[in-house]
């Protein structure tokens, strides 16, 4: 799988190999067609000499302004016939498919609720670094694992470091939610939320919390990002394909959440305007006794006791971010 971030510019290696005993004098190679998004930037597709047995390269560059799947369809290699009036048949690269993926925007940190809630079964694989965990058994150590979970009497039974395992039973889980409201903003404010939404996740995921679901219009999406459970890759793959949609359907994102609402310690909501029905929709999480911080894509910078205002300028020009 390869991702592309939207707007940066890729470079895309051609390489024409004459496996034969003939030297081809005449070899062009032919660049396809691109989505409607997407733009090559570089040198005209060159005319080359390959020796038997010869190799060559050539870099071309590419962008893509669109967020979603793309294909990229076969580039081709033709030897032009003497005088070159007429070409012989052409070779074919495979296609390649590739998602193109927002830009994570340059969050450094996020002032959010440190309550963990109780976890039953606790959460496999995670990293500890909390104090409530029950033993999940006896592991061979890896490098860099604490001294004090060394196992001795394991350690005596296989003939090497053994460590103990352990599974905590209380975290720090977080929510998102995003609004994607194309008729209460303009599609760079939507753009920007969702860029936002992008860093927020990688600025959580940093730390010891959890992010555990992802609610954008009509879907929602487990994650478990963070201590060691997964990569941002997987929510920026779910990000690169939400298309806005008009209205803000709070009743629909509030029963998305529900079921998850227990173990969450607080929900962020990255909008893009302020009204009454984000307003109800935040007191209704509340009043479940979880937390809520409200994020709104604007203009200005601004900070109230409802919500804290990002400037879209400030995600667009990738400036440092502290929420």
């Amino acid at each position: 799988k390869v991702e592309i971030t939207v707007g940066d510019e890729i470079a895309i290696t051609v390489t024409l190999h004459n496996a034969g005993q003939k030297e081809q004098r005449a070899v062009r190679w032919e660049a396809p067609l691109l989505p409607w998004d997407g733009s090559f930037r570089g040198p005209a597709s060159p005319v080359v000499n390959l020796p038997a047995g010869g190799r060559t390269s050539s870099v071309i560059r590419a962008c893509f302004m669109s967020r979603g799947q793309h294909q990229l369809d076969p580039f081709r290699a033709v030897a032009l016939l003497p005088l070159r009036l007429s070409q012989g048949a052409p070779l074919r690269t495979p296609s390649a498919r590739f998602i193109v993926v927002p830009r994570v925007a340059r969050v450094q940190s996020v002032a959010m609720p440190k309550n963990r809630r109780h976890q039953p079964g606790g959460v496999a694989r995670a990293s500890r670094t909390g104090d409530a965990t029950d033993l999940l058994g006896v592991r061979p150590y890896r490098p860099g694992d604490p001294m004090r979970d060394l196992h001795a009497r394991s350690w005596a039974r296989h003939g090497s470091p053994m460590v103990r395992e352990y599974q905590e039973e209380y975290f720090t889980r977080f929510g998102i939610v995003l609004d994607t409201d194309s008729a209460a903003a303009s599609r760079q404010h939507v753009e920007g939320a969702l860029s936002l939404t992008a860093g927020i996740i990688a600025c959580l995921c940093r730390g010891e919390a959890l992010v555990d679901v992802l609610v954008t219009g009509e879907h929602v999406a487990r994650l478990a990002l963070g201590r060691s459970l997964g990569a941002l890759d997987q929510a920026l793959d779910l990000l690169a394909v939400v298309r806005p949609q008009p209205g803000f359907a709070s009743e629909r994102a509030l029963a998305h959440l529900t079921p998850h609402l227990e173990r969450l310690s607080s929900i962020v909501l990255v909008a893009v305007t302020w009204d009454d029905v984000r307003a109800a929709f935040v007191a209704a999480i509340r009043a479940r006794g979880v937390g809520c911080v409200v994020l709104i894509v604007g203009d200005e910078a601004a900070r109230t006791a409802s919500a804290t205002t990002v400037p879209l300028s400030a995600i667009v020009q990738g400036e440092a971010i502290s929420l």
